[in-house]
């Protein structure tokens, strides 16, 4: 299985140069970062964890960013985010942003998205939290038109349109991995089993129940379920934990690390080297 590691990188952590040479250097197999592009102060939003918002949510480096800089300095490092909030972007924008990262790495760019639970934030976003999902959905569906080898238009039902256009680089193999965070349901499976290519469940508890319920949804919409994959996110790592994952049928896992300065990130790595 392979040990992958998840970090708020931040303007007072350590910089994504230094997380990434190092975990290249241990033999860590990807980065992933998550995103938030602003914390509104006025929130009646509560923070899904509980207690008060943790700091380094309103000071996330921008992760297409933070992860350019990870790949000019690493060969082998996978590359990713947890999660691109998809209904913040425009999604034309962020096809060239994806398409050039999953070049200039050498298709090293997995693709997370994710829905949001920050209302105000979406809302400054212009984005309508009903809709958020089928938005999301639609702007999945214009980037892969973006990305297809021949010039190809799109039109939604949510003002979501592209011409057919040329447009490169394509990302290789013509798109990237496309793993969908959120928590277990029918909604959730439905688009994974529309346009993705596996779940990153937060934290990956409960996926005893649901991973066959996603495996029998997969082959209903006539995909194989064998290539289905789960790659349980942000996950604070026991070998019974890992065992338990490993069972299930996980190929990666991502491990938390602490939004922290250089010596404390880097003791933490050296501590979850003994799951590699």
């Amino acid at each position: 299985m392979r040990i992958s590691t998840t970090i708020f990188l931040t303007d007072e952590t350590i910089t994504p140069v230094r997380i990434a040479r190092e975990l290249e250097r241990r033999g860590f197999a990807g980065l992933y970062l998550p995103e938030h592009t602003h914390i509104p102060v006025e929130r009646a939003t509560p923070y899904p964890a509980g207690g008060d918002l943790p700091p380094e949510y309103a000071r996330t480096l921008d992760p297409f960013v933070a992860l350019g800089q990870a790949a000019a300095v690493t060969e082998r490092l996978a590359l990713g985010t947890g999660v691109t909030l998809i209904a913040q972007h425009d999604p034309i924008g962020l096809a060239k942003q994806i398409a050039t990262l999953d070049h200039l790495s050498g298709g090293r760019f997995t693709l997370g998205v994710g829905f949001g639970w920050n209302k105000e934030e979406a809302a400054d976003h212009g984005v309508r939290w009903a809709t958020r999902r089928e938005l999301g959905r639609e702007r999945m569906g214009l980037m892969k038109a973006l990305w297809a080898e021949e010039p190809t238009a799109y039109e939604g039902e949510f003002g979501v349109s592209v011409r057919a256009s040329e447009v490169h680089p394509k990302p290789a193999g013509g798109a990237p991995r496309i793993l969908l965070g959120g928590a277990a349901g029918p909604k959730l499976f439905a688009h994974i089993t529309a346009y993705a290519d596996g779940w990153m469940p937060i934290g990956g508890r409960g996926l005893t129940e649901s991973v066959p319920v996603l495996r029998e949804a997969f082959e209903k919409a006539g995909r194989d379920p064998a290539t289905l994959q789960v790659v349980p996110y942000a996950v604070l790592p026991s070998p019974g934990k890992l065992a338990h994952y490993a069972e299930l049928g996980c190929e990666e896992v991502v491990l938390q690390l602490p939004p922290g300065d250089e010596a404390e990130v880097l003791g933490v790595l050296d501590a979850y080297a003994r799951f590699l």
